[in-house]
């Protein structure tokens, strides 16, 4: 990043939650001192190493990638090491600040946020830049948005609930993966390696996530799809066995009575076929 780019935008009347009044981007080499803002900023450092200093939070040092909130009317200081920084950075105002505030996912004695995802907060950068560029009342709309969107994902890196997140993302594609393949053996032990965890670890995950251990999860699926079958077809009791991969139809017969109530040949009984 080497071109310097800035826009400033009166915010609408109308627009008093939140407005976005300044977008930009440069390679910084230049400390900003003892500075005050008329509105809030953030400022985002997508790579290089600097400092930041507030009255609330001290000198603090900070790595990219890692953005910050600067307050307004509150005295500020930053600037990057000898290297220079690469930085986006937009002002914003509204109604809208005063709950991120009282909510505390923007604070003055904590203002910087290491990022662990930093190409979602790019791409939401580059839109906010774009729509206030568009000049137009959707587009500072948009760009309201897109800021708000900064807002929660910083928030989210901060606690961490973007790691956990993705781990859930990771984990119900597993789920689905195991309810595909239900009707095949299990071999937990090569199943968890599959996914880069030891069995230990990928049961408790599964059961965290669906409530069963996967065994007990696959059986679940099993007896749903024999169920399925037993209603809406006429195959025999050993063939619907087999289809749900048990090869004993009298260990079928025995398991779907502990699960359902009652025998496979009693459930076809309650529900004929249309």
């Amino acid at each position: 990043m080497r071109d310097t780019e800035a826009i400033y935008r009166t915010p609408l009347t109308a627009a008093g939650g939140l407005a976005v009044t300044g977008s930009g981007r440069q390679h910084a080499r230049r400390a900003v001192t003892d500075r005050k803002l008329p509105s809030f900023a953030v400022v985002l450092v997508e790579r290089g190493q600097g400092w930041l200093e507030t009255a609330a939070s001290g000198r603090m040092s900070l790595t990219g990638p890692a953005l910050f909130w600067l307050f307004p009317n509150r005295v500020h200081s930053y600037g990057p090491d000898e290297g220079g920084w690469d930085e986006r950075w937009a002002l914003f105002e509204g109604s809208f600040t005063r709950d991120f505030v009282r909510l505390r996912i923007m604070t003055e004695r904590h203002p910087v946020v290491a990022l662990h995802h930093l190409d979602e907060v790019v791409r939401l950068f580059g839109k906010l830049h774009a729509d206030l560029l568009d000049d137009t009342n959707l587009g500072q709309a948009s760009a309201a948005l897109m800021l708000h969107r900064i807002v929660i994902s910083a928030a989210r890196q901060a606690s961490g609930a973007a790691d956990r997140r993705q781990e859930r993302l990771d984990m119900a594609d597993i789920v689905e993966t195991l309810r595909r393949r239900a009707m095949q053996p299990l071999d937990l032990a090569a199943f968890a390696a599959e996914h880069g965890m030891s069995p230990a670890t990928l049961r408790r995950r599964f059961t965290l996530e669906t409530g069963l251990p996967p065994k007990a999860f696959q059986l679940r699926a099993r007896m749903d799809h024999a169920k399925q079958l037993l209603a809406t077809t006429d195959e025999n009791i050993q063939t619907v066995a087999a289809m749900i991969g048990l090869d004993d139809p009298f260990y079928f017969s025995r398991v779907f009575h502990e699960r359902e109530g009652c025998s496979p040949r009693e459930f076809r009984a309650r529900y004929p076929r249309v």
